[in-house]
């Protein structure tokens, strides 16, 4: 066989054969040596240091100890049998405990003989115990495996664990494969940036990632590794701008026309914010480059977003092209539609709404004035994606919460003119500016960063379950001021897994509290039909019903300016994000308004962070910054379609520092060479060409 290398399957390694490799491949998407040896530990051990019996306690991660294995005894029946151990040093002793394998323990583990003992500390009826503690006969004579002065630790799972592949099982694979490849690593970045950088080698990074002599050692394997990985993420998304730029060519918006001047100086009921205003300028500057343009604008709940992507619209009507905004659901569509016709009014813009709703008869007719040319701007949900609708020249295109739509929808979109149009993509989820990078590396970023004036800050309280009484009182003071509310559940229907205070059973509550005739209680969820939920929303913008009992159907779409209470239930459930955007409901009237934050009694230490947070700032950047903090990347709104954060070693929570050394290094590059053309960037080239064969359809915003 030929000589194995970091594509070799893994199943060819010594000491896998098909049923580990088979294990392997379904716990951890391990297929190749070279997917093993970026599988890294998550901690390290340091063996050289001992502890005293008398002095471990249970906060330790573990704790090693030098000492003699006294005794031995098997105890429990069936399937709840156990080894228990005696271990005993000078200062006194403890029990030792295993669950598994304890036919091997027995005939292996040697009463009397000294052993160094690793493990957790943990409490059981009062005494100190480690459960599955790792044991090595002093002086045994076996050979080590890797280094022994910091121990890596991988995570593994039972399934794994019964093949012999827990940590120190799968730090042998580690060995054997280090020992197998080592000579045949190559390295992905050029030496110039290696020097340039002070980064380690691959296949010293590697082997100091698995094997660490010391702390100095392991932090430059550390950042050597996410220095990689971030270098060759920004290098794809900013090589998709690049191809923006150079390649796809766009409609040129040479002149702002007498529409977008009548609407600007006429129409528009409010000044602009500095930030519109600059956000405005960038789009239009964008537009006239001849180039197509991919820009997110990200604004919080208020900030004016749909003023500006109107304004941007009008510019590409005075250009003689068509406009279309795309939202994710009918509710949003709605809203967008009455509000851009409000602000409009008569003789500026034909505009249209297309839905799943709208009927047959209304959709010919704007599929027909969509190909003569006479309809103007189109907002609709993802019926705007469908073959038939066909535009007879659109050139500007929005899309609303973009994360909610798949790359594919968004490309249908982009397909509907020869010509691609401009593409805006706006979120109201404030976005952390690491997670932007990476995200959304190849777009160009606009942030609106202003309230508009007169809007008062939403005042935030918590409470928690035995202080209901007192948020009863406070919801009828708001409501005989002529106030609206809104109260937002976690879910529908009682989980047995989930001990949270169900909407049906909230609702009775309420509907007690504030009995009828005195009040009126609209209540809208996921399970009710569009016409349903149609119904009930407009009772509630009317003023027919005071109180909003609601899922997060309504965390984004509903514009109620009278609404100025948003009680939200098991809010310690919610994610910060979340949070923000049912907080963003309230606060669109004149009137003071205010979220009330309902929690159990009893707050895990996340849960705290995340209400303390909501309660102490309104600004959605800081608080997006904690969130990140506390879930990571993967797990943020509309994060999981993006391979590009299956990231193995960085963080976009922690390394700010490396991401931006490594983004501005591409940047460099791109602007000495565009077309990585230049011999010292063949790599980059290869490596680029190795990971996007054929078409790709990350171009595509």
């Amino acid at each position: 066989m030929a000589e194995l290398s970091v594509i070799t399957p893994i199943e060819y390694l010594r000491g896998v054969g098909p049923q580990k490799a088979d294990v392997l491949k379904k716990e951890l998407r391990i297929f190749t040596i070279g997917d093993l040896l970026q599988y890294y530990p998550f901690r390290y051990i340091d063996r050289t240091e001992f502890h005293k019996i008398n002095t471990i306690h249970t906060a330790m991660i573990g704790a090693q100890v030098l000492g003699r294995l006294t005794g031995l005894q098997e105890k429990g029946e069936k399937r709840a049998k156990r080894l228990v151990g005696q271990f005993r040093d000078e200062t006194g002793s403890i029990e030792l405990v295993w669950f598994q394998s304890l036919t091997w323990l027995k005939k292996n583990l040697q009463v009397g003989a000294v052993y160094v003992m690793y493990g957790k500390p943990n409490e059981f009826n009062g005494q100190l115990s480690v459960t599955h503690p790792e044991m090595e006969l002093l002086n045994s004579g076996e050979k080590k495996v890797g280094n022994q002065t910091m121990q890596p630790v991988y995570s593994s799972t039972e399934k794994l664990k019964k093949f012999n592949l827990d940590s120190k099982g799968i730090q042998k694979l580690q060995q054997t494969a280090l020992e197998t490849v080592y000579r045949a690593l190559g390295d992905a970045l050029p030496a110039a940036i290696i020097t340039e950088h002070k980064l380690l080698s691959y296949p010293k990074a590697l082997l100091a990632i698995h094997f660490p002599q010391n702390s100095e050692e392991l932090n430059a394997a550390v950042r050597r590794l996410k220095f990689e990985e971030l270098f060759f993420i920004q290098l794809r998304l900013l090589r998709n701008k690049q191809l923006n730029t150079l390649k796809y060519k766009g409609h040129r918006f040479r002149a702002v026309g007498e529409r977008f001047n009548t609407f600007f100086n006429e129409r528009l009921p409010f000044p602009l914010t500095g930030a519109q205003k600059r956000v405005v300028k960038e789009i239009r500057s964008d537009t006239n480059t001849g180039a197509q343009m991919n820009r997110l604008v990200q604004g919080d709940v208020g900030s004016g977003k749909t003023v500006v992507a109107l304004l941007s619209m009008l510019i590409a009507i005075d250009n003689g092209y068509q406009a279309c905004m795309m939202a994710p659901t009918e509710i949003l569509a709605q809203q967008h539609y009455a509000g851009i016709t409000a602000l409009l009014g008569e003789g500026i813009a034909r505009v249209s709404l297309l839905t799943g709703s709208t009927p047959t008869r209304k959709r010919r007719v704007i599929h027909q004035e969509l190909e003569e040319g006479s309809l103007d701007i189109l907002i609709g949900t993802h019926a705007l994606i469908e073959d038939k609708v066909k535009f007879k020249n659109i050139g500007f295109v929005v899309i609303d919460e973009q994360h909610r739509f798949g790359v594919e929808q968004r490309a249908k979109l982009w397909r509907k003119n020869v010509v691609p149009p401009h593409m805006l993509v706006m979120t109201a989820t404030p976005i952390p500016r690491t997670l932007a990078m990476t995200m959304y590396g190849d777009l160009d970023i606009s942030v609106i960063d202003e309230l508009p004036a007169g809007r008062k800050p939403i005042k935030t309280v918590h409470f928690f379950e035995n202080q209901r009484l007192r948020v009863f009182g406070f919801m009828r003071q708001e409501i005989a001021k002529g106030r609206q509310i809104y109260v937002v559940f976690p879910l529908i229907k009682e989980s047995e897994k989930l001990d949270l205070l169900y909407l049906e059973a909230g609702l009775e509550n309420l509907q007690r509290e504030f009995p009828m005739p005195t009040y009126q209680i609209s209540i809208v969820h996921g399970k009710m039909t569009v016409k349903e939920k149609d119904f009930e929303m407009q009772r509630f913008v009317k003023g027919q019903t005071q109180i909003m009992v609601a899922t997060t159907v309504i965390e984004v779409g509903v514009n109620v300016p009278n609404a100025s209470v948003m009680v939200i239930e098991n809010s310690e459930r919610f994610g910060l994000s979340q949070l923000h955007q049912l907080r963003g409901r309230v606060g669109r009237g004149a009137e003071q308004s205010y979220c009330v934050l309902m929690s159990g009694n009893k707050l895990s230490k996340e849960g705290r962070t995340r209400l303390d947070t909501m309660v102490r700032t309104s600004d959605g950047f800081e608080i997006s910054e904690v969130d990140l903090q506390l879930r990571g990347p993967g797990d943020l709104s509309g994060t999981q379609q993006s391979g590009i954060l299956e990231m193995k070693i960085a963080n976009l929570a922690t390394d700010q520092a490396v991401l931006n050394e490594a983004r501005n290094r591409v940047i460099a590059i791109f602007q000495e060479d565009p077309n990585l053309s230049l011999p010292k960037n063949q790599m980059l080239t290869d490596y680029l060409n190795q990971k996007s064969p054929g078409i790709s359809w990350d171009k595509i915003s």
